[in-house]
């Protein structure tokens, strides 16, 4: 079988529905299908064909077999999951208006020893049920390691037996038997995806001559979840951990439809404590009694940047995590305002 690599744009974690961001599951797709043929993009945005997969090489994400004329689409590339059962610890509701939940899993030790960079995720199915169709989601709460004040430098050492995994979810009909609560079991794969490359792009002075000194984080909907665990997880730098002295300044830009879909609201008040700037952006009517009486930005996260601009472009990175027109209008104004697109970072 040969595989096609796939790009996915603004997809928080692999496969991105809606306008505000859910997740769905890896489906085949035969190369005589119709759709194959022309090429459309799936429900959760754009999956781009990439034809020179033997002039470019394979890379670490790709698998290939030459055996066989069929093609697989596919979200995410890397081994197969290896199903864990673990238990589903909470499921609360993460916003006034109710769209999104978080739920908590208690994975092993082991598991979470692999989870070390944000934007990493886990496949996540109903337990014991072969056929079921998982979900592919990114973790919302900080890697254990980044999140830990022991200086031991084994993640898995200062770990009980279990860890809590949060995630961020947009309710949808596919994910009901997760985001309704009444599941108490689900198994849960191995830790998959290389995350936000922070170090290699943000923090190694090694690539560029520039140091990152801003960092502008920009989400849409459930997006938000990994873009909370790279705040969370203390590797963007924003402050001196040895010195405790200010670091690099850093603006999150949020977007949802309400103001009741405002997801971790709780969490804004420590954000802006650590130097965050949270720019919070409505993009809805005013048919909604909450998005009528809102007072502050309107419109889309990139109109948001662009009306304020790149602060000192060749010292400033990016993270994204949203669907195919704001990555792709994000990514625009970043680069033609001078950042170094190997700055503009992805989680896939």
């Amino acid at each position: 079988m040969t595989m096609t690599k796939t790009t996915l744009w603004g997809c928080c974690a692999l496969v991105w529905v809606g306008s505000v961001g859910a997740f769905a599951p890896v489906q085949l797709i035969p190369a005589s299908s119709q759709l194959q043929q022309q090429q459309q993009p799936a429900l959760f945005g754009v999956l781009q064909q990439q034809q020179q997969q033997q002039k470019h090489g394979l890379t670490s994400y790709q698998a290939f077999s030459k055996s066989s004329s069929s093609t697989r689409l596919y979200m995410g590339w890397g081994p197969d999951p290896i199903w864990t059962e673990a238990p589903i610890t909470s499921t609360k509701s993460a916003c006034k208006s109710g769209i999104c939940v978080t739920v908590t899993i208690q994975v092993s030790s082991e598991t979470a020893a692999a989870y070390t960079t944000p934007g990493q995720y886990v496949q996540v199915k109903l337990a014991g049920d072969a056929d079921a169709k998982p979900l592919f989601l990114a973790m919302s709460s900080a890697p254990p390691s980044s999140s830990s004040n022991d200086e031991n430098d084994d993640p898995a050492s200062t770990a009980t037996d279990t860890v809590e995994f949060e995630f961020l979810i947009k309710k949808t009909d596919g994910n009901v038997w997760l985001t309704d609560g009444t599941a108490t079991l689900a198994d849960v794969s191995q830790v998959l995806g290389g995350g936000f490359p922070i170090e290699d792009n943000l923090n190694s002075i090694v690539k560029y001559d520039f140091p990152t000194q801003n960092v502008i984080l920009l989400g849409v909907g459930s997006g938000i979840a990994p873009l909370k665990a790279a705040i969370e997880s203390n590797q963007l730098l924003l402050s001196d951990s040895v010195s405790g002295k200010p670091g690099r300044t850093a603006r999150l830009y949020y977007g949802v439809r309400t103001p009741d879909d405002l997801c971790f609201v709780d969490r804004f008040d420590e954000w802006e404590r650590m130097g965050y700037q949270v720019v919070p952006v409505m993009s809805g009517g005013d048919d909604d009694a909450s998005a009528s009486a809102w007072q502050g930005r309107t419109g889309y996260v990139q109109n948001a940047l662009e009306e304020d601009g790149v602060p000192i472009p060749r010292n400033s990175g990016a993270l994204l995590c949203g669907m195919k027109g704001m990555a792709e209008a994000v990514k625009d104004i970043l680069l033609k305002a001078g950042v170094f697109e190997g700055r503009v970072l992805t989680n896939f």
